[in-house]
């Protein structure tokens, strides 16, 4: 029988982008001049949004190679999820590439997601992101299905089975919000002095 740890869904924290900030330092420095960009992504990256206590991150590169970025990640303790669902993902109906990373042992919950920069999974991340930034209704609304689902079904698993094609819905608007307001891909960030 599959077992998962009991879910929560807490408010925003704080401490949530400086926390992303002291992963992506240390990220920027495992892959050099590898990554297009590191993006703080997921719902502890919406102000205000509640989230799974777990900070999302985004390297975006231009194309994955799974033998050179596996040995950089691993370097620093980072752990490549052996998941069937780790290598590819759907985003907007489009496969895309992408490797999922753990953080070390004892260290801050995370998730290190490595995508192709011009991808569509790239592209999805970001989305979801500006767009629950961007329209406060919609954050709420998200945040507190979040935190219905959590206390009515505490299984990992099971939460995100239900979760995605609620999912789909919200980007559908996010989809509408995007062509509303011309947004785009946020351009590569410069990379950080470590």
């Amino acid at each position: 029988m599959r077992s998962s740890p009991p879910l929560a869904v807490v408010d925003h924290r704080s401490q949530w982008p400086s926390e992303f900030e002291q992963l992506a330092r240390q990220l920027r420095v495992a892959m050099g001049g590898v990554p297009v960009a590191i993006d703080h992504v997921g719902s502890t990256s919406v102000p205000g949004l509640a989230a799974k206590d777990c900070i999302d991150v985004q390297i975006r590169v231009p194309s994955i190679d799974e033998a050179r970025d596996v040995a950089l990640l691993s370097a620093i303790g980072f752990r490549c999820r052996p998941e069937p669902w780790n290598r590819t993902e759907v985003s907007g109906g489009i496969p895309c590439r992408k490797l999922v990373f753990a953080p070390p042992a004892g260290a801050r919950a995370c998730n290190v997601h490595l995508r192709e920069s011009a991808g569509a999974g790239a592209r999805y991340a970001l989305l979801f992101r500006d767009y629950l930034r961007a329209d406060a209704p919609a954050r709420r609304a998200w945040g507190a299905f979040k935190q219905r689902l959590a206390a009515s079904v505490p299984d990992l698993f099971d939460y995100g089975r239900i979760k995605a094609p609620a999912t789909e819905i919200l980007m559908a608007a996010a989809e509408r919000w995007a062509a509303d307001t011309a947004w785009f891909v946020p351009p590569q960030t410069p990379p950080e002095s470590p």
